[in-house]
């Protein structure tokens, strides 16, 4: 699986991006694809999933009202529409696409990531 991201850039507080993330390869047994972003000196974190199935989303804390995960399966692309970002909202954002295994670890692929920047 070959994840690409695209729409990082420079925003103001306040302002919006939308980024995506394009998948090509062995794509039809992930599970979940996702958005996940480390800022310097910080661990990855977690920032949205969306399953392949039901489309189910997750959020964490920190985005949930601001930020919507969403789905083109047609295209294989996931999307990331970011509202209201503030400063702290800025690191490299990295598309993941996951394949669960049962009883055994999930295979996990990242792509090479996007930064976002947010200017006060």
């Amino acid at each position: 699986v070959q994840l690409v991201e695209s729409g990082g850039g420079l925003v103001q507080a306040g302002g919006s991006l939308r980024l995506s993330c394009a998948a090509s390869g062995d794509t039809f047994t992930i599970n979940v694809m996702g958005w996940y972003r480390q800022a310097p000196g910080k661990q990855r974190e977690l920032v949205a999933t969306i399953t392949s199935g039901e489309g189910s989303t997750n959020y964490a804390d920190s985005v949930k009202g601001r930020f919507t995960i969403s789905r083109d399966n047609a295209k294989n692309t996931i999307h990331l529409q970011m509202n209201s970002l503030k400063a702290e909202d800025a690191a490299g954002y990295y598309c993941n696409a996951r394949k669960v295994r049962i009883g055994a670890p999930s295979d996990n692929y990242w792509g090479q990531g996007t930064q976002v920047t947010v200017s006060s």
